[in-house]
C-alpha cells in the first residue's frame, strides 16, 4: 500500500470505526482474497472482540495487504451495501490523484529562539560566539564509557579518578556477573535458578510455494549456535522448525501458559523472513511457512501480565532475526573501514520479502504510533525497521554470528544492553550493504546472564 492510500485510511479511521459493519464483510474479504481465513480469525479476536476493536485491527492489517488493498477493500464495501463509506474512500483516492500535494505533511514555519525583545531580523544580524567557554561548562556524557570520545573520557574530566579495569577476560571474570547481580539486587535482575528459564527457538527455513518466499539457507547454522549458546547460559532450550503462522502462535501461547514461578527469565528467538507492519507498540512482523505474517507486537503481548502471570516482574527477552523491510542500506563514508569489511560477502542474502504485485503482496511500512509498553520486556531486532537483514548461506546471519561471539567473550562480565551495543557496533562494520541491529528496552534493571 502506497503512502497516499495509507494516509487516507488513517484520516478516515474514526469514521470507519464508527460506521463500518464489519460482520457483513468477512465473506467479501475472503472472496476477493484480501485476507486468509486465519487472518480474519485473528481480526475477530482482536482486543475484547468488540466490533470497534475488530474494525481497528482490520484497518491496521489492511495496510499490510499490498498495493491493491484499498481498491479491493472499497469493492468489498460496495459488495456489502456500505456505499457511503465506499464513496468516501473512492472520492478521497481520486482527490489525491488529482492533487498529490494535498497529502504532503504540513509545512512547518521555523521558530527562532533568542533573547526576549529581539526581532527575528535582529537575531539573524546578531553574532553569537560559535565556541562555548570551556571553563563555564561542565561536559555531559551519555552512553557506555568505552564509546565516549577521547577528549571526554574520565582521565580528562576527573584526572584524580582512575578508569575502571576491563575484567571481561581477567581471572575474576567467571564470578563477575553473579557478584554484580547479588550486590545490586535493586539494580539487577537476580537469576539464581538453575535452569534459569525456558528458551524457545522458532527456525523457519522452508516456505510453501504459494508464499513466494525463498528457502532461508544458512538459518540452521544460526539455530545451532543459539541452541548451544542459551544452553550454556543455563536455559532449557526447545527448537521448533518450519512453523506456520498459526503453529508459531500456538507454540508461543503454550510457552506463556507454563509455570515460570521457580524460574527467573524467558527467551524467545524467531528466525524467519520478515516485513514491516503497522503497529501500536513494537514494529515489524515475521512470516510463518505458509506466508502469513505474525506481528512482533502480537508475539510480545502473548507474554504480558494477563497472558503469562508467572513471568510478572521477570525479564522476557525476544531476539528477532528477520528483515524489517525491503530497503538496502548503502551506508555513509567514514574515516576508517577495515579491508575485510569492504570485501563483499560471497553468499549474503537478505531475509526480506521482495515486492510482489497482486492480492498476496505484503509491502507494508510501519505506522507511527505508540502505547504504554509492559515492563520487563527486551526486544532485539537484527536490523533497523524498514531495512533488510543479511544472512550468509554458509556462516549464517551477520546478527546471530556476532551475537554468539559477543556472548561467548563478554557475557561473563557485562549486562545485556552493553552486550547488544557491542553487537550493533560489530554488525554495522560488515559488508558493502550495511545493517544496524537495534532494540526496544523496557527492562527495569540490568540483566546479567547466569554463567
Amino acid at each position: 500500500m502506497d503512502e497516499a492510500d495509507r494516509q487516507l485510511l488513517r484520516r478516515c479511521r474514526v469514521r470507519l470505526v464508527g460506521e463500518l459493519q464489519v460482520a457483513s464483510l468477512w465473506d467479501a474479504l475472503l472472496t476477493r482474497q484480501l485476507f486468509t481465513p486465519a487472518m480474519i480469525e485473528d481480526i475477530q479476536h482482536a482486543g475484547s472482540g468488540s466490533r470497534s476493536d475488530q474494525v481497528r485491527q482490520l484497518v491496521i492489517d489492511l495496510e499490510t495487504r499490498g498495493s491493491q488493498a484499498l481498491p479491493l477493500f472499497i469493492s468489498c464495501l460496495e459488495d456489502t451495501g456500505q456505499d457511503a463509506l465506499a464513496s468516501l474512500l473512492r472520492m478521497g483516492r481520486q482527490a489525491e490523484k488529482q492533487n498529490p500535494q494535498a497529502i504532503r505533511p504540513l509545512d512547518l514555519m521555523p521558530v527562532v529562539v533568542g533573547p526576549m525583545g529581539l526581532k527575528p531580523e535582529e537575531l539573524r544580524r546578531r553574532q553569537y560566539p560559535l565556541k562555548p567557554t570551556p571553563e563555564k561548562l561542565t561536559p555531559v556524557v551519555l552512553g557506555p564509557e568505552e564509546l565516549w570520545p577521547a577528549k571526554l573520557r574520565p582521565e580528562v574530566l576527573r584526572p584524580e579518578v582512575p578508569r575502571p579495569v576491563d575484567i571481561g577476560s581477567g581471572p575474576f571474570s567467571d564470578i563477575c556477573a553473579q557478584e554484580i547481580s547479588k550486590r545490586n539486587a535493586d539494580l539487577a535482575y537476580v537469576l539464581n535458578a538453575d535452569p534459569c528459564g525456558h528458551c524457545l527457538i522458532i527456525n523457519n527455513v522452508n516456505f510453501c510455494l504459494e508464499s513466494r518466499l525463498q528457502t532461508r539457507t544458512g538459518s540452521n547454522i544460526d539455530c545451532e549456535k543459539l541452541q548451544r549458546r542459551f544452553s550454556l547460559l543455563h536455559f532449557v532450550v526447545e527448537v521448533k522448525h518450519d512453523q506456520t503462522a498459526k503453529q508459531m502462535v500456538q507454540a508461543l501461547v503454550e510457552l506463556a501458559r507454563r509455570d515460570h514461578g521457580a524460574l527467573g527469565c524467558c527467551v524467545v528467538v524467531i528466525l524467519s523472513h520478515g516485513c514491516q507492519a503497522s503497529h501500536r507498540q513494537f514494529p515489524g512482523a515475521v512470516y510463518g511457512t505458509d506466508g502469513c505474517p505474525v506481528s512482533i507486537e502480537k508475539i510480545v503481548n502473548i507474554f504480558n501480565g494477563s497472558g503469562c502471570p508467572s513471568l510478572g516482574g521477570k525479564p522476557k527477552l525476544f531476539f528477532i532475526q528477520a528483515c524489517g523491510g525491503e530497503r538496502k542500506d548503502h551506508g555513509v563514508e567514514v574515516a576508517s573501514t577495515s579491508p575485510e569489511d569492504r570485501t563483499p560477502g560471497s553468499d549474503s542474502e537478505p531475509d526480506a520479502v521482495p515486492f510482489q504485485e497482486g492480492p498476496g503482496t505484503f509491502d507494508q511500512p510501519d505506522a507511527v504510533s505508540s502505547l504504554p509498553t509492559p515492563s520487563d520486556i527486551f526486544v532485539s531486532y537484527s536490523t533497523f525497521p524498514g531495512f533488510v537483514s543479511w544472512r550468509d548461506t554458509k556462516s549464517g546471519s551477520w546478527y546471530v554470528e556476532t551475537l554468539d561471539g559477543v556472548f561467548e567473550q563478554w557475557a561473563r562480565s557485562e549486562d545485556l544492553q552493553t552486550l547488544l551495543l557491542r553487537v550493533a557496533n560489530a554488525v554495522s562494520q560488515k559488508g558493502i550493504y550495511k545493517q544496524i541491529p537495534g532494540c526496544f528496552n523496557f527492562l527495569r534493571k540490568k540483566l546479567y546472564f547466569k554463567m
